[in-house]
């Protein structure tokens, strides 16, 4: 069974998860990658590591990233020139993550284009310290203008770790959930490591990403990968390659 999911060669070691669907790999418009060299270096990495597809999600935030669709997209045009370019077999494409403040709800509330993932899975992300008070407003606009929110990193916020009924409780209101793979491996903090993996025993994953912001990022993932709980993500429930 391990090696009907991992390939027994290590030296080969190739996913069964296709598809990542958080990213920062457009240069220069938010935290994530500065240059389009390494924007290739990382897609390179996810082709190596059997992802047929990445779909990068700039953030979108009022103080500090105020990323429009358009602006995305033309940065998008200049990563999937250079992938063509370099021969790279990736699926490249974009959407964004929508940070939880007024600027969110503003543009909720208008009618300005939201970048969406396949599916109208709609990505947004929360404080790291204080819980928003815009939570429970966010969350009926989103449902009933048809979008699927995707709760990102949930394993990552203060206020729910080791409080895992929290995080039930929201996926029973239709709220999604998307585990950042490097949670796995302790990379942001033990505590985040205990929660992801508390998640991924209580079945409460439905998506995971790489949030890959830089080549450090993309180095640790072979790793996240190969720990024998993510085989407990090979199942139905997760939806990452339902984004082909």
């Amino acid at each position: 069974m391990f090696s009907n999911f991992f390939g027994s060669n290590k030296k080969s070691f190739k996913t069964t998860i296709k598809v990542d669907l958080h990213s920062h790999l457009i240069p220069g418009i938010d935290d994530g990658v500065r240059t389009i060299e390494e924007s290739i270096s990382i897609l390179r990495k996810f082709e190596n590591l059997g992802f047929k597809k990445v779909i990068t999600t700039p953030h979108v935030m009022g103080d500090f990233y105020k990323n429009t669709p358009e602006i995305i997209r033309s940065g998008l045009i200049e990563v999937q020139e250079a992938v063509d370019k370099e021969n790279i077999n990736i699926e490249i494409s974009a959407a964004a993550e929508y940070y939880l403040d007024e600027y969110f709800i503003k543009i909720l509330k208008s009618d300005e284009e939201i970048l969406t993932l396949p599916g109208n899975y709609l990505l947004f992300e929360l404080p790291y310290i204080n819980q928003p008070i815009h939570m429970d407003e966010a969350i009926f606009i989103m449902q009933s203008q048809g979008y699927k929110p995707v709760l990102a990193h949930p394993e990552r916020y203060q206020y729910y770790q080791g409080k895992l009924d929290k995080l039930v409780a929201l996926r029973e209101k239709g709220i999604y959930m998307q585990l950042n793979l490097n949670s796995i491996i302790g990379y942001y903090s033990r505590p985040v490591e205990k929660m992801a993996k508390n998640m991924i025993r209580k079945n409460i994953v439905d998506f995971v990403g790489s949030d890959v912001h830089n080549l450090r990022h993309a180095e640790l993932l072979e790793k996240s990968l190969e720990t024998k709980l993510i085989r407990k993500l090979n199942s139905p429930y997760l939806k990452n390659n339902s984004l082909l």
